[in-house]
C-alpha cells in the first residue's frame, strides 16, 4: 500500500491574517499536482487571489507534474481567471458550490511570459500606496 501524498499549505495574508489559502499535493506518481484553493469570506483586496494561484504554481511539485486538478469557490472568478491565464487547455465545470479545473501545467520558462503580476507596481513591493 502507498502512503498518502504529501500535502503543503500555501498563505497569503495581510498583516497577521490569512487572506487566502490552498492546499497542494500530487499523485503517488508525480503527474498530477491537486490544488484546493480557499478565500477568506468577505471583501478581498482585488489580486491577493491571484497571488495564491501563481504561489501554487510556482511549487516546485506542481512544476514537476503535467497536470492540474483545482477546486476554487464557485464564485472565485479571480481565482479561476489566473489559473486559466497560467495554465494550458483549461477545462471547468461546477461541482455544487465548488468549480472544478482540470488543465495542463505549463513549463515555468513559458508561465513567465504570460499576463503581469496584478500587483506589481514597479517598485517590486507588491502593492501600490494609497
Amino acid at each position: 500500500m502507498s502512503e498518502p501524498p504529501e500535502t503543503e499549505h500555501v498563505e497569503i495574508t495581510d498583516g497577521d491574517q490569512a487572506v487566502a489559502a490552498a492546499e497542494v499535493s500530487t499523485t503517488d506518481e508525480g503527474e498530477t499536482a491537486r490544488a484546493s484553493l480557499h478565500a477568506a469570506a468577505g471583501h478581498s483586496v482585488p489580486g491577493r487571489r491571484a497571488r495564491l494561484v501563481d504561489a501554487v504554481l510556482d511549487l516546485p511539485q506542481v512544476q514537476d507534474s503535467a497536470r492540474l486538478e483545482a477546486s476554487v469557490p464557485l464564485g472565485d472568478a479571480e481565482s479561476l481567471e489566473r489559473l486559466r491565464e497560467r495554465t494550458d487547455e483549461p477545462s471547468t465545470r461546477p461541482a455544487g458550490s465548488t468549480a472544478l479545473l482540470d488543465a495542463n501545467i505549463r513549463p515555468a520558462a513559458d508561465a513567465a511570459d504570460g499576463p503581469a503580476d496584478p500587483l506589481a507596481d514597479g517598485t517590486g513591493q507588491g502593492e501600490s500606496p494609497g
